[in-house]
């Protein structure tokens, strides 16, 4: 399917997730390939997007580990730079997600968290979520809205957007995962943190085990997508030990739900779509996370599968079948 750059890091993260080293590696080429000269990995055609590059950190990680080529290395060091010191920020460092706007949006938080955790910049990426938090996260209701404007000082989208707490917390399972260093009682603010967000967030799951694409406006449609977001992070979660294996099944049955929605061709339907993600449609995203959510289902080995007979429904028989092109 054709990738945007942040696409192109999911893609990639899935791949990984799956031992698919080699397909990794050839997404980080890629990735590197199109470098801004700025630093932000899969720039394609000059995209506006400020940290989305990141997403791409991890597979050129990799690829740098594993093929010794420097070219590599030097790509990693150029997108980390931009993003530690020269990716345009708010005065307390949160990072805008925009070039030419002063915008904090909950995306952000997937593309940058685990690679910083990642590169031992567990610290930074503990502050980039706090700072989303501030400026997103709405106490009362345990929802991230969708984006902040600095300079108009309020929420320029306030809906509790799907896809948006989604990010929040992928981003936070992953970077728990890859960070080894964080600061005393850091990891268990995080955890705590997604786990209200993930509680609050299946607080508005339907009985099709589907979300609003809005969370808590039973108006809007039917969103696959977070179904696949939120079983990555609750399968994750429980396997890292920062969610009780109760989430287990929980995740086992939001991975079954979304599977429902894959059609013959092996593409995930009825997600927020592409290029607008304003109405129903596909992603090369949804995609992603169909697969990142199938190998966090296969770490549990067969107790834990999609569906109770231990099969899983529609044509996703297995995680590749539904690939990201």
């Amino acid at each position: 399917m054709q990738r945007q750059s942040w696409e192109q890091g999911v893609a990639a993260q899935a791949l990984l997730d799956l031992g698919l080293d080699e397909l990794a590696v050839l997404l980080a080429d890629a990735a590197v390939t199109r470098q801004h000269p700025d630093g932000r990995l899969g720039d394609v055609s000059g995209e506006d997007g400020a940290v989305n590059g990141a997403a791409c950190g991890e597979a050129v990680r990799h690829a740098a580990a594993v093929t010794g080529d420097p070219r590599y290395a030097a790509a990693l060091d150029a997108q980390l730079d931009w993003l530690v010191v020269r990716a345009p920020r708010a005065a307390d460092g949160t990072l805008f997600h925009l070039l030419g706007s002063r915008q904090v949006w909950a995306d952000t938080v997937h593309m940058v968290v685990p690679l910083l955790a990642l590169t031992g910049r567990e610290e930074l990426a503990a502050a980039q979520v706090a700072g989303h938090r501030r400026r997103l996260f709405d106490e009362r209701s345990g929802l991230y809205a969708a984006r902040w404007d600095c300079d108009e000082g309020r929420l320029v989208r306030p809906e509790h957007w799907a896809t948006g707490n989604g990010w929040v917390v992928t981003g936070v399972a992953r970077a728990l995962r890859l960070g080894t260093r964080w600061p005393p009682g850091v990891r268990d603010e995080l955890a705590g943190h997604a786990r209200d967000v993930i509680d609050a967030c299946l607080a508005c799951r339907g009985a099709d085990g589907l979300f609003p694409d809005v969370l808590d406006d039973p108006g809007a449609f039917r969103e696959a997508n977070v179904a696949q977001m939120l079983a990555y992070a609750v399968l994750t979660g429980a396997a890292d030990g920062w969610l009780p294996e109760s989430y287990a099944e929980v995740g086992r049955e939001l991975v079954a739900a979304a599977d429902r929605r894959v059609d013959a061709r092996g593409l995930v339907t009825g997600v927020s779509g592409a290029p607008d993600f304003a109405r129903p449609g596909t992603s090369a995203e949804a995609q992603a996370f169909h697969l990142l959510a199938h190998a966090a289902l296969m770490s549990w080995g067969p107790e834990v599968s999609s569906e109770p007979d231990g099969g899983t429904a529609g044509t996703a028989s297995a995680p590749t079948t539904a690939g990201t092109g």
